[in-house]
């Protein structure tokens, strides 16, 4: 008997250890057994392991940022990873507007130095003037602290409707007042436009945003009250954006039952987008402007409007990319940008350039057209001739690579000829121009707009010794050989500060050669 219970307590203990082992390696021994899983259930799976059994305690969903954006490296160029931090300016960006108290503004001297109120904002309604000082917001001194632009910017901004009172500092009649204002929200506009010459319009769009649309019709429609029946559509440095957006703009253009653009699903599902009826500009001569920074939606525009035989396309080789992006959320105020789609233009071509030498190669091929010399002759460009298609008035065209112009405008700059050129055209001549004009406010207080516009710049020679004074100071090396371009961005930047950004566009254009070009070409195909 005794025996029996000893063998009796064994059998007890040894199921107890045999439970223990089966329960704590319950979801292990399950997974031996069961068939194998799919990609996101092992990363799932993994994730699960970490949290439960690994010794040490870990930030797992750092760690899953990380698998992510190491994830993402691994796919196609324009697929991407947006922290939290970039989440809502890229919001903003897109949707048109921002709530805040509409100022553009630099720091000067540690204090907040307003260059522009910013049309149809809370701070223009409120009498804010370019050139005051911002000291205080809310009882929260904004000088003296170091501040950087982005923590100005989270004081200023806030609730929509939320009372904001202002101490500001208005140095042209040394006055100091208090200004008590209501965030509101403020328009990012994408649409510029004003009649570059009798019947011929321009407009640019230097992104499709949600509001652009809508912006590119009230556009028309105040040309069309100018008389125009002729347009040069300025996509160049146009980065894309919403592609629903995109169609409505070529809608406009188009007779009704034209196919827009073709977008295939990674299921290979097709969908075609045809035009409507009653567009807006459905008749009249247009010519799209276009160049390497040229991608995306301003692709589908410009492929819409060359497939059709609508419009002639002038410039350089746009970028290149055919694919279509969707914005998912992560659910932690981070999201990504996955492809999902490829679009292929109406004669049926895609645009999309290689991508398998890997992102860098794939990005550094737009500096390569240098090199190659593209950018001097057309007849450098790749072109496979078992990707040419034909338009329906017999136009050759081609895929794999960007919209090929129909008018090319070659350019023999050097590399760095264009460095100086985009320096002139930076921020860097602006805050340059903010600090001269500050200096100097009471002179222009009284100029008219288009006397400002149709009259050289005052005081060139002024204006160049300062601005040589001023890139020694922020040791930037770029030379002034070019007295003509240096002048033509101080004028323009000075149009902007003082008044808009038509008169910016209206000065840059006397020297703009592809403006030029479209209207000697629209001059050689007049309308009856």
């Amino acid at each position: 008997m005794k025996r029996y219970n000893f063998f009796l307590w064994i059998i007890v203990l040894l199921s107890m250890a045999l439970g223990f082992l089966i329960g704590t390696n319950q979801q292990v021994i399950q997974n031996v057994i069961r068939r194998p899983q799919n990609g996101s259930q092992k990363l799932n799976q993994f994730m699960r392991y970490l949290d439960h059994y690994y010794v040490d305690q870990i930030d797992t969903d750092s760690l899953a940022t990380e698998v992510i954006q190491d994830l993402i490296q691994k796919l196609d160029p324009h697929s991407f990873y947006i922290p939290k931090e970039e989440l809502v300016r890229m919001a903003e960006n897109m949707q048109g507007n921002f709530v805040g108290i509409g100022v553009s503004f630099f720091m000067e001297g540690d204090t907040v130095s307003v260059v522009r109120v910013l049309p149809e904002g809370p701070s223009k309604r409120a009498g804010l003037l370019a050139g005051d000082r911002i000291l205080i917001a809310d009882q929260d001194t904004l000088y003296g602290k170091q501040l950087s632009s982005e923590d100005i910017v989270n004081r200023l901004r806030g609730e929509n409707k939320s009372l904001v009172n202002l101490s500001v500092y208005r140095p042209v009649t040394q006055e100091y007042f208090e200004l008590p204002l209501n965030r509101g929200a403020v328009p990012i506009t994408s649409v510029s436009h004003y009649l570059l010459k009798e019947k011929v319009g321009y407009i640019k769009i230097n992104r499709f945003a949600e509001t652009t649309n809508s912006e590119f019709q009230r556009a028309i429609v105040d040309l069309k009250k100018q008389g125009m029946t002729q347009m040069v559509l300025d996509l160049r440095d146009n980065p894309g954006g919403y592609l629903e957006t995109a169609e409505l703009i070529a809608d406009t253009f188009l007779a009704k039952d034209k196919s827009i653009v073709m977008v295939e699903s990674n299921q290979g599902n097709q969908t075609t987008t045809y035009s409507t009826a009653n567009g807006a500009f459905e008749e009249g001569q247009v010519y799209v402007l276009i160049n390497g920074e040229s991608a995306s939606a301003s692709e589908v525009v410009a492929g819409a409007l060359q497939d059709n035989d609508r419009a002639w396309i002038l410039g350089q080789r746009s970028f290149g990319k055919g694919l279509v992006q969707q914005q998912m959320p992560l659910g932690t105020q981070e999201a990504v940008r996955l492809t999902t789609a490829r679009y292929y233009t109406p004669t049926g071509r895609s645009i999309q350039r290689p991508f398998d030498q890997g992102k860098q190669a794939y990005y550094e091929e737009i500096n390569q057209r240098y090199t190659t010399g593209e950018l001097a002759d057309i007849s450098k460009i790749p072109q496979n001739d078992s990707l040419a298609f034909t338009t329906p008035k017999g136009r050759k065209v081609y895929g794999g690579g960007g919209i090929v112009p129909d008018v090319y405008l070659p350019n023999n700059a050097t590399p760095e000829d264009e460095w100086s050129d985009y320096l002139l055209r930076s921020n860097l001549i602006n805050h340059f121009v903010f600090r001269e004009l500050d200096q100097r406010r009471k002179e222009f207080s009284s100029i008219d707009r288009e006397t400002f516009i149709e009259q050289p710049l005052p005081d060139k020679e002024q204006w160049l010794a300062a601005l040589e004074k001023y890139l020694a100071e922020q040791s930037v090396p770029l030379s002034l050989e070019n007295d003509a371009l240096a002048i033509v961005a101080i004028h323009s930047y000075l149009g902007l500060q003082l008044f808009d950004e038509a008169t910016q566009l209206k000065i840059l254009h006397k020297e703009d050669r592809f403006v030029q070009a479209a209207l000697e070409e629209l001059a050689k195909k007049p309308l009856d």
